[in-house]
Formats: C-alpha cells, structure tokens, sequence
C-alpha cells in the first residue's frame, strides 16, 4: 500500500522523485551507519545538534566522545523540557530551547511531534522563539565546531543562509545535513545554498533530500559568498 501511495504521488509530483530515488540508494548502501559513526574526531569536540528531539543522536555522539561538549536546539516545548530533565545532571549538554536562524523573535511551528515544521502543513502549531546566528555566537564562544547534525524539518533554508551570511559556517568541521523537500521550488534553495558552501567545505557524500556530509576545506577561500538563491 505504501508503494502505491509513492507511486501515484510521484506521477502527480514527478519532482519529489529525487528524494524517492536517493532514499532508495540511502537503504541499499546502508548509509545510515554515516550518522551513527564518527571517527578521527578530536577529543573534547564542541557539538551543535539542529533539532534534539528526544536526544538519541546526541546520545550516540557522547558515547563515541564522552568529553564531547554539545549544545543541542529543540524549540519544541514538551521535547525541550523532555531534554532538560534528561540532561540536567550532565555538563556536557546545553540545551537551548530555541531555534537558530536570520533573526530574532517568534516563529509559528506546525506540531508533528519530531516533524514539527515551520514548512510543513500541520493542523496543530505552537510558536517558538528564534534567536539569530550573530547573537548566539556573540554570546558563546566557539571558535571550531567539530561536528553539526541538521534536521530541523524545513528550518535549514533559513538557518543555512544565516550561517553562511555570518561567515560562522568556517568555525564548522564536519555538517551533516538533511534538506526537506516540502515544495517543488525548494530544489533550487538547496542548489543556491550548496553553491554557497561550496566557498569553505566540500561535499563527500550526498543523497539529495536524505542526508548529506560536508567538511571543511583545508585552505577556505577567504571570501564567502554572500549573494542570494
């Protein structure tokens, strides 16, 4: 029945076909050990989660990493809470019960549980507060980010530009990334915004609106590429 479903959707929206066929190829290398295995990290790595969720990702870092510092983003109040009473004891997580991006304020999510959305269409929805990229940064101090997980359900077409328009996006090592494919002209966002990256990290591996890795260059350019999508 699934496949049924796939199927007719894809001859209506035949563009949602790249991230049907890249998770196909996502299931048949296995390429989910890519986000549950991180080697040749340094110790005492700093972490940022983009979406902690129940904090299973953060979990499987720190088990690799026990001197690891993370700082996780879960705007979504019950997880958020969820977070705090689990972390409460652990130095090692920060929660910020916030979302990251351009601008201060408020921001209305949809509620889907781990696929609550400021994209997406959902029937329930709660506002969250958004604290911009520069004020964060300005308040912690962060010089290297080892490693970055990004699921955040459609909010990386605004956290990503925000990164890369601070030139925070060099203090970044290792980005792992899921872009959400919620509408037809979302393809060419990700085109602008991987254009854009490309001035500081390369991509070594890519399955289009699954997961894909980016890393630091060796030498960045010195300019980044400040221009839109």
């Amino acid at each position: 029945m699934a496949s049924l479903k796939k199927f007719i959707e894809r001859r209506r929206n035949p563009w949602k076909g790249i991230g049907y066929d890249a998770y196909k190829a996502f299931r048949r290398d296995g390429a989910q050990s890519r986000l549950e295995r991180y080697d040749g990290l340094p110790d005492g790595l700093t972490v940022m989660d983009f979406g902690g969720y129940i904090g299973e990702w953060a979990d499987r870092v720190l088990t690799q990493y026990p001197g690891a510092s993370v700082h996780m983003f879960e705007p979504h109040p019950k997880f958020a809470q969820g977070l705090l009473e689990k972390y409460a004891s652990d130095p090692r997580v920060h929660l910020h019960d916030v979302a990251l991006g351009s601008e201060n304020g408020m921001l209305p999510l949809s509620d889907a549980a781990d696929g609550s959305s400021a994209v997406a269409a959902h029937e329930r929805s709660f506002e969250a507060r958004t604290i911009a990229v520069r004020d964060f940064f300005a308040k912690w101090d962060l010089p290297r980010i080892d490693l970055v997980k990004i699921n955040i359900e459609g909010g990386e077409y605004d956290l990503l530009p925000a990164l890369l328009d601070s030139r925070d996006i060099a203090r970044v090592g290792r980005l792992q990334m899921q872009f959400h494919l919620f509408d037809e002209d979302l393809i060419a966002v990700r085109d602008g915004i991987r254009t854009r990256l490309e001035a500081t990290h390369d991509c070594v591996w890519c399955y289009p609106f699954v997961w894909e890795e980016w890393r630091l260059k060796t030498s960045p350019k010195a300019g980044l590429k400040t221009g839109g999508t």
